[in-house]
């Protein structure tokens, strides 16, 4: 059985996703509400994380390089609800090996930490709307800008309550 360490400030997903996970019989699971908690656990070599990119307000991405130094994992997932190329780019740059938007299957996640290629299943590219590309230059520049709210508006060249504005959206979807 290989050791999944879960990573997510929603307990409700963590103990469906552990129960789900463990009765596979493939997996034993860990679950933390954050990584301070998981990283004070003596270290260990672990099969995957499943990192959750927003946890309490702060970014998971800050977190990649100690959990990897950590625990040595196999497959370190980022899941999000706010999926952006900037964020993907700077999630692998940083030491992820795979970035999952929610809702996830749960055949995928068991498929991605199996290491089962996914290529397959992946339906082909369509043009991004004008919405998609706006929301993706803004993460881009919030992600130069380290999330400072007020230096990314400057940059963009609008109203910081704008900006807010359009951060609070969701992400526009890809259909």
């Amino acid at each position: 059985m290989h050791n999944l360490i879960l990573i997510d400030d929603d307990n409700a997903f963590l103990t469906v996703l552990q129960r789900r996970l463990q009765q596979t019989g493939l997996f034993t699971v860990n679950t933390y509400t954050n990584v301070n908690d998981a990283l004070t656990e003596p270290s260990s070599i672990t099969h995957g994380i499943l990192l959750d990119m927003m946890l309490g307000g702060k970014s998971g991405l800050d977190s990649i390089v100690a959990l990897k130094t950590h625990y040595q994992p196999t497959h370190l997932i980022m899941l999000t609800g706010y999926a952006s190329i900037a964020t993907t780019v700077e999630a692998m740059r940083r030491g992820a090996t795979d970035y999952i938007t929610k809702p996830v299957g749960f055949q995928e996640l068991v498929q991605r930490f199996q290491n089962v290629s996914h290529a397959r299943n992946v339906p082909p590219a369509k043009p991004m709307t004008p919405a998609q590309v706006e929301w993706e230059h803004i993460q881009r520049v919030l992600l130069n800008h380290n999330g400072n709210i007020s230096a990314t508006a400057e940059a963009l060249g609008m109203h910081r309550r704008s900006l807010q504005r359009k951060l609070q959206k969701f992400s526009p979807s890809k259909n």
